[in-house]
């Protein structure tokens, strides 16, 4: 499996990273570049700096109308109910197996426990 670089959302605890982390995959957290307050496009711009696909529950990534995505590294949003660390991991650990190989470039991902949803976001 590639090990992947992945910047997680505010909304995403240390638990999620060291999950992530002992996986191999390079996880920070907003909270931890000084980031936990900013604006969803001051998040995504960091990712798209740092070549980081970013990892949120943030429904804005969902809605073009609130935050237009342009070429970025990639946007996983999970859909878990409720968000607790447990049911993030239980859908995104098997989803990040399976799909580690693949190029999120300009893809934002919707994971929910009936399946991923590919959505290609510009060319």
């Amino acid at each position: 499996m590639k090990r992947l670089r992945l910047l997680l959302d505010q909304m995403l605890d240390e638990g999620v990273a060291r999950a992530l982390g002992a996986l191999g995959h390079d996880a920070i957290r907003v909270s931890d570049v000084g980031l936990a307050s900013a604006a969803d496009d001051a998040i995504l711009r960091r990712a798209v700096d740092e070549g980081r696909l970013l990892v949120t529950l943030d429904e804005h990534f969902g809605d073009w109308a609130i935050l237009p995505l342009s070429a970025h590294p990639g946007v996983i949003r999970i859909k878990a109910s409720p968000t607790t660390t447990g049911n993030i991991l239980a859908l995104l650990l098997p989803f990040l197996e399976k799909a580690a190989d693949r190029d999120f470039r300009n893809q934002l991902v919707i994971v929910r426990s009936a399946g991923a949803r590919w959505i290609r976001t510009c060319s």
